[in-house]
């Protein structure tokens, strides 16, 4: 064990495969896949980071052997289709060879980033063998959050992943309900038959509550049944999620932060809140995605928020930053410093990899100068000196 570490952040970097965002840019090609993950590993660590997150279930598929979810197409051009070599244990080995801990990040309800067409999935993809599970929005499908058999689907890759793979962490992002999924068809009395929009001359607001708070009320039974999982297969696995960045407004909860943004609560049915003080997960990465300056939703003013809202807890706190805007890539350094001024943040998270790599708006630089020392990182009760 290293006692010579003076130094303890947390330093984290998204890496999407969805949209071929961040990795693989080849496909079906396993040696350039793995050139292309190393000079990506090597990269983040000469800036001295220390976690990567990255994203091996984006569309109920897999960048790992499973006997649950198909080989995901953003590897080969074909869902289903073998790659040649397990990319995850490859990714975890190589991380761990310099010291970074890896987290495996999962959208849990994400089917479809385009289109509807079940048959275009592979024979094996758990939408396509029930198709009850699946629920279709904005030209793209999505698993039932409120079906118990898709939350069990969920739990059972969680237990496949950390039963089988040397991950430090399983990460779920803001991918839940998606944004605007309309409410169910009220069932008044006077048999109208309208969307319960809240306005409807019947009185069904008293449904529209009911239905937010019962998918609020199963997201939380997922989060609950994720972090049971994880802690009774490997304990030292830690469970976080990286929800919307505003919790609620101040305009309505006194105890929300003192900002005007969409509400995680109300628009994504999503309790962070309660995800933190029934300590049901290990830590929280809130996307405050707006730049210092911001008018609406200043950074600091949601740094702050997020901080009076872990003390005392265990719930560890990351900041999560945006360097794909041109104004936080400008300002980075500067949102770093202003995290570290709060004790209960203990890192930042940025999305994303690609932006590391492009130098946008000269973000390397900046991250060089704040991040001038080495850190140390904590993995499997050891502290390891980056």
């Amino acid at each position: 064990m290293m006692t010579d570490c003076t130094l303890y952040e947390f330093r984290g970097v998204w890496v999407a495969t969805v949209y071929d965002i961040d990795w693989p840019k080849t496909k079906d090609n396993p040696e350039a896949q793995k050139q292309e993950f190393i000079e990506l590993l090597d990269k983040i660590q000469s800036l001295n980071l220390n976690a990567v997150f990255v994203q091996v279930r984006p569309t109920s598929d897999a960048f790992y052997d499973s006997k649950i979810n198909p080989w995901s197409a953003f590897l080969t051009g074909v869902q289903g289709k073998y790659p040649g070599y397990d990319p995850m244990k490859f990714m975890i080995e190589e991380t761990h060879k310099r010291n970074m801990q890896f987290h495996a990040w999962l959208n849990p309800y994400r089917i479809t980033t385009k289109g509807t067409d079940l048959s275009v999935l592979a024979d094996n993809n758990p939408a396509k063998l029930h198709p009850e599970w699946v629920l279709s929005h904005n030209d793209a499908l999505f698993y039932n959050p409120q079906n118990q058999e898709v939350i069990n689907y969920v739990a059972t890759t969680v237990f496949e992943i950390v039963s089988n793979y040397d991950v430090d962490g399983i990460h779920f992002d803001e991918y839940f309900y998606p944004y605007g999924y309309p409410p169910p068809e009220c069932d008044c009395e006077c048999g109208c038959g309208c969307l319960c929009t809240c306005n409807c001359i019947c009185g069904c607001e008293y449904v529209c509550e009911d239905t937010a708070e019962n998918r609020r009320e199963v997201i939380n039974n997922l989060i609950k049944t994720v972090y049971r999982v994880i802690k009774a297969t490997k304990p030292n696995v830690e469970f976080g999620v990286s929800p919307f960045g505003v919790w609620k407004n101040k305009s309505s909860d006194v105890t929300g932060s003192n900002t005007n943004a969409l509400e995680g609560y109300y628009d994504l049915y999503t309790d962070s809140l309660s995800w933190i003080q029934d300590g049901i997960i290990d830590y929280i990465a809130p996307q405050v995605y707006w730049e210092t300056t911001n008018v609406d939703n200043p950074y600091e003013t949601l740094v702050k928020w997020w901080a009076s809202i872990v003390d005392g807890t265990k719930v560890k706190l990351y900041i999560g930053q945006n360097i794909n805007k041109k104004e936080t890539a400008r300002e980075v350094d500067k949102e770093i410093e202003i995290n570290r001024q709060y004790k209960e943040v203990k890192g930042n998270i940025l999305f994303s990899y690609r932006d590391i790599a492009e130098n946008n708006e000269g973000v390397v630089e900046k991250l060089q100068r704040v991040y001038s020392e080495k850190a140390c990182i904590r993995k499997r009760n050891k502290i390891l000196k980056i």
